[in-house]
């Protein structure tokens, strides 16, 4: 039933019967997002069939006016959907328009994209007054300004670009005057929306003097490897030491980190407070209370804290609980302005299981943040009270064993495996990485299409976090171009373009180097039409 009712939806949108699509649209029995077998929207369809009333409709029924067609071209679509091209090019000139070119990609098209395409003024003017994001490239990074030769239409889009990247740069300033942490977290760290905004919450209320100043501030950051936690230690380091002291957080006195792993025996406690009298070491001083005399408010990284042996742990005990700890000299280290941050693995996987509705609180939060409305739950989001209670806390009661050890937690924060939106911006990041190292060491122009961001995403390993995808990266990208610099197929001043070929026998797809040489490399753009005719002209 559903189907059907989704196949009408998408047969009124291209004939133009904006009656029908709202008949449909009333009884909320099709979402107006729904997506054709191929990857077009609804909204797509209108768009490229030139029907304003319809667009309109659909607007009016919740469309995205932003989303992206997943519809590559006619013989890539035929590989993935296991179809004869001729098949899939017969659905797309029926169902969709028959007026675009077979070979160009159209993934990541908005509707703007094809307003654009049809040369139809006047529904680019009504997609852009309904919000319509002119800064949205596609997969091919073309702007839906690049296939526009019309002038009025080119002065349209430009006048609606400027302005948007006007409000996007209010937007950001607003933000960073008001969650300076949280936006120079997000400039290091991907997705952990939940966690860096009750890091920062809680920061806060220390800095506002909303806090309890007779004791240290302690943090136990919890999750799988790879996720940021150390990182977040650090941005909270260089946001409170490194603007007004210069130094760097990570290697100045703002910043003590110390591998818990190294006190798993008891007479280990004494590197952390210094030996006592008599004792080899006793002049050096402890590891930590040494350099907290030196920087009594820094960041204390304890990192893998759940190693350290239970001796250890009383000794942090006394420091979480009274602000203060007695060196094996004899002397009094005062700390109650400095920050603890303790990391674990312990129940990763179990903040695994409950991904889901940790990341729709933090979701939440986002939402609210980029409305720019008073956060009145900044420090509520992130975790489910019975969630923290039923599950977490008597996995770390087990292993801790002590209630007055959890106690003198300010904060359980905790860190989610990356959702695969996050994964494809950690790969992206990590191709630009050596996008630019090839361009400043080699002289060479690295690009690459969606799909292979697709498939390095797939190498993903829970335990490993972002590591495995820096590794699969290595393996998968930078090793073929090193192999193919050794056989001096690269020159300095060639382009290299990575794509996905998909294997004959059945086996996994792989990543091959497409290489254009120095004297082929500048390429004008073609449009992706079929012909040079505007769309939709009548």
């Amino acid at each position: 039933m559903a189907k059907a009712q989704e196949e009408r939806l998408f047969r009124a949108a291209k004939l133009g019967n904006a009656d029908e699509l709202r008949r449909l649209l009333a009884d909320k029995s099709v979402d107006p997002n729904c997506r054709h077998a191929l990857g077009w929207t609804p909204l797509h369809v209108a768009a490229i069939s030139g029907h304003g009333d319809c667009v309109l409709a659909l607007l009016e029924a919740g469309a995205d006016i932003d989303a992206g067609d997943e519809f590559s071209n006619v013989y890539q679509m035929a590989r993935e959907k296991q179809l004869h091209s001729l098949e899939v090019l017969v659905v797309r000139e029926d169902e969709f328009s028959n007026r675009l070119s077979n070979r160009a990609s159209f993934r990541g098209c908005t509707a703007l994209h094809y307003a654009v395409l049809t040369d139809d003024t006047k529904l680019v003017k009504t997609l852009l007054e309904k919000g319509a994001d002119p800064t949205l490239a596609n997969d091919q990074n073309h702007l839906p300004a690049d296939y526009s030769r019309n002038p009025v239409m080119r002065k349209l889009l430009k006048e609606y670009t400027d302005e948007h990247n006007k409000k996007r740069k209010q937007r950001e300033a607003e933000e960073r005057r008001r969650f300076p942490l949280e936006q120079r977290v997000k400039q290091v760290i991907v997705g952990q929306e939940g966690a860096i905004a009750l890091v920062a919450a809680t920061i806060r209320r220390k800095e506002l003097g909303w806090f309890d100043d007779e004791h240290p501030l302690v943090f136990l950051f919890l999750g799988s490897s790879g996720i940021g936690k150390t990182e977040l230690a650090k941005q909270m380091a260089e946001y409170l030491h490194g603007g007004s002291t210069g130094r760097s957080s990570s290697g100045g006195k703002g910043f003590i980190r110390l591998d818990m792993s190294e006190y798993q025996e008891k007479h280990e406690v004494a590197k952390l407070i210094g030996s006592p009298p008599g004792y080899v070491g006793h002049d050096d001083g402890g590891q930590l209370t040494q350099r907290l005399r030196e920087c009594p408010n820094a960041v204390v990284l304890l990192d893998e804290v759940d190693k350290a042996h239970p001796d250890v742990l009383t000794v942090l005990l006394q420091l979480f609980d009274e602000g203060r700890l007695t060196d094996g000299k004899g002397r009094t280290v005062v700390c109650k302005d400095a920050i603890f941050v303790m990391t674990s693995n312990l129940a990763s996987e179990e903040i695994a299981q409950h991904a889901t509705d940790l990341r729709r609180d933090a979701e939440l939060l986002a939402l609210q943040r980029q409305s720019l409305q008073p956060s009145s739950v900044a420090e509520e989001v992130n975790i489910r009270s019975d969630f923290k209670e039923r599950v977490v806390r008597p996995i770390l009661k087990r292993h801790f064993r002590r209630d007055e050890f959890l106690g003198r937690i300010n904060e359980i924060v905790y860190f989610l495996p990356f959702s695969r939106k996050e994964l494809t911006v950690l790969v992206t990041r990590e191709l630009e990485g050596w996008t630019r190292r090839a361009k400043d060491k080699h002289g060479i122009e690295l690009t690459w299409e969606r799909r292979v961001v697709e498939l390095l995403a797939d190498g993903y390993n829970v335990h490993y976090g972002a590591r495995s995808v820096k590794h699969e990266v290595e393996r998968q990208v930078v090793n073929r171009l090193a192999e193919a610099h050794e056989k001096q197929l690269l020159d300095s001043g060639c382009a290299v373009h990575l794509v996905v070929e998909d294997s004959d026998d059945g086996g996994p797809a792989r990543i091959a180097l497409l290489v254009r040489p120095k004297s082929h490399r500048n390429m004008e753009l073609d449009l992706p039409l079929s012909n040079t005719a505007p769309l939709g002209g009548s």
